[in-house]
């Protein structure tokens, strides 16, 4: 995705001022706009990213895109840009061992499938309504200081302007200012191992119409597809096993060694090497500031929930400026990335056992738990994110 717009001139004082135009930013822009209230959105970068990053928008998200926008084209607009996927199937290795269908939500959500779409495309979408609604992404602010009184927030940019708000968000990343300046702790710990994550071309044997997680030695491997016959790599890998940028070859070598024989690399076209964290924030409000997003949690990306869990903490904390109910912001969000977090986690450590009756006990009871339909039901709906309404 990229902003044509020009570099907005800062204004002098807003309601809330909100650091970050990813997802979680534009997502709390298009909820204020919707209900009138002032905002500034400040970005530090030039232009929006063009890559994917996160891939999968879940259920509960696009319902929101529809609370955004009732007439239902926000929502119908992203998923023309991308794949619904109905089954998440697990393998241990070649062999599948269990399928989470999401047919079985028919009825509960109007949206019973995993949309399968690049980031970009997320965001692009969300750039489009709220331009719609007369906003836009005041760029390229770098937020380097941030301070708050009993009356409000004053913002400060790298090149000495400042900005003076009611309120903050921190919808800035896992690195965030805002959170650093509310003095708020980031608890939890670091992963030993890293992550690839690369989108490449390729032959692959289960096909595009199913997210794959396989189980490998080191931790889970997602095979996800994408739009224009891509497909979504994010693995597992031992911290020193992996250069910065892994190359096609890298990519071929990794998928040989986890499901021999079930693909063939054609194209690479962009990769990266990453540390994942799990940690939540002790608060997600201290007096005037507020975090939301990755500012407010970060995670295993087994699953895909980063990306909805922010969008939908946005969607929760602009309804709640727009009612003047901030108070009651965290105690609606935070349990619910609490619970995103004991879930990626556990499904991070319960793939990496390489024990011979631990790996069968864990099969069989997957096998067991996706051949009932209520209990494949209540797992699909997690990760629809379906129970977090």
């Amino acid at each position: 995705m990229t902003s044509t717009a020009a570099a907005l001139p800062l204004p002098a004082r807003t309601d809330v001022a909100i650091v970050g135009a990813g997802p979680t930013g534009l997502a709390l822009a298009v909820t204020l706009a919707e209900a009138g209230i002032d905002f500034v959105l400040l970005d530090r970068q030039a232009e929006g990213a063009n890559t994917s990053r996160a891939g999968v928008v879940h259920a509960r998200t696009l319902e929101v895109f529809d609370e955004l926008d009732p007439s239902g084209a926000l929502s119908a607009e992203l998923v023309g840009r991308g794949i619904p996927v109905s089954r998440f199937r697990i393998r241990d290795g070649a062999r599948p061992v269990a399928a989470v269908s999401f047919d079985g939500l028919r009825g509960r959500t109007a949206y019973p499938y995993a949309l399968m779409v690049p980031q970009y495309e997320t965001e692009a979408v969300l750039l489009a309504r709220l331009r719609a609604l007369g906003g836009e992404v005041h760029r390229p602010y770098e937020v380097t200081g941030v301070t708050q009184d009993s009356d409000g927030v004053t913002l400060t940019t790298a090149d000495g302007q400042t900005l003076r708000a009611a309120h903050a968000v921190g919808a800035d990343g896992m690195h965030s200012t805002v959170r650093g300046a509310a003095g708020i702790p980031f608890t939890g710990a670091s992963y030993a191992e890293s992550f690839v994550l690369a989108d490449v071309v390729m032959e692959w044997s289960p096909g595009p119409r199913e997210v794959s997680l396989t189980f490998g030695p080191v931790g889970p491997t997602i095979v996800a597809p994408l739009p224009g016959g891509r497909y979504r790599v994010v693995s597992t890998v031992a911290e020193a096993a992996a250069p910065a940028a892994p190359d096609l070859a890298y990519m071929q070598r990794l998928l040989d060694g986890l499901a021999p024989g079930q693909a063939t690399v054609r194209d690479l076209a962009w990769s990266s090497r990453f540390r994942i964290h799990h940690r939540v924030a002790d608060r997600y409000r201290a007096g005037r500031l507020l975090l939301a997003g990755d500012a407010a949690h970060v995670h295993s990306p087994a699953g895909g929930q980063g990306m909805n869990t922010g969008i939908q903490d946005a969607y929760a904390l602009g309804r709640a400026l727009a009612a003047g109910d901030v108070d009651g912001y965290e105690a609606a969000r935070r349990p619910v990335a609490l619970r995103v977090v004991a879930l990626t986690d556990r499904m991070t450590r319960f793939s990496t056992t390489r024990n011979p009756a631990l790996r069968l006990v864990r099969n069989t009871g997957l096998r067991l738990v996706a051949g009932v339909p209520a209990l494949n039901n209540r797992a699909a709906a997690e990760l629809a994110e379906l129970n977090y309404r």
